[in-house]
């Protein structure tokens, strides 16, 4: 964690985003085509490698967690302190949690909405949402984006696997916004991937939506 945590700062260095503040959360596709990924521990390394952004974003070093498939389950967020085996301890062991069904995506959008917007309004700290899917993504998954727009969230996907992701492609050309609030990057094998690319990737748009933002008064100048 600690090697993950130095090179997320070098690549915040790099992106201009020192000194920032963000609350971070990642979203974790469980429908039925994910059940491998889990199985192997590729999520679980997932949420290791995202948590060391939250820990260089969020003075509290909390990373919150969903988990989806056609319902969603908004889970306890993970640190430093509790990160070994979150994924079995949490998500797989959980009887509680509707597992390996089909994806359906607006219904999570809108809870991770209700909790930075309303929930914690108060806050006006701007959200870092990581959304990993495996394709499929549903159409009115775009609706919720545009509508989100106004919001003080931005929204990275990340597809995994070869799959169609014709959704999420769309989303740099998606029109009728006030700001560019997502990005998309696909991540084929994400296992494979080096944390210094995968940290830069997942960087690159939201110093950019930041500064959108705040001209556009949706954050804080």
């Amino acid at each position: 964690m600690d090697l993950r945590k130095k090179i997320v700062q070098f690549t915040l260095e790099k992106k201009q985003l020192t000194g920032v503040t963000a609350r971070v959360g990642i979203v974790l596709d469980i429908s039925g085509s994910m059940r491998n990924l889990y199985a192997r521990g590729v999520v679980q390394e997932v949420v290791e490698r995202i948590l060391a952004v939250a820990s260089k974003f969020d003075d509290n070093g909390v990373l919150d967690v969903w988990v989806y498939d056609n319902e969603f389950s908004r889970m306890e967020p993970v640190t430093e302190r509790d990160f070994g085996d979150y994924v079995k301890r949490h998500i797989l062991n959980n009887r509680s949690i509707h597992k390996f069904g089909f994806n359906n995506e607006p219904p999570v959008m809108e809870d991770v909405i209700r909790k930075y917007t309303k929930e914690e309004k108060k806050d006006t700290t701007p959200v870092f949402i990581i959304f990993i899917n495996d394709g499929g993504v549903v159409r009115a998954t775009k609706k919720i984006i545009k509508n989100a727009a106004v919001q003080p969230i931005f929204w990275q996907f990340v597809g995994i696997g070869n799959s169609d992701f014709e959704v999420l492609e769309g989303l740099d050309n998606m029109t009728g916004r006030v700001v560019d609030n997502a990005d998309f990057v696909h991540l084929d094998r994400i296992e494979e991937v080096t944390d210094e690319e995968l940290y830069d990737r997942l960087l690159n748009e939201f110093p950019h939506w930041l500064k959108a933002a705040k001209d556009k008064r949706i954050l804080q100048p």
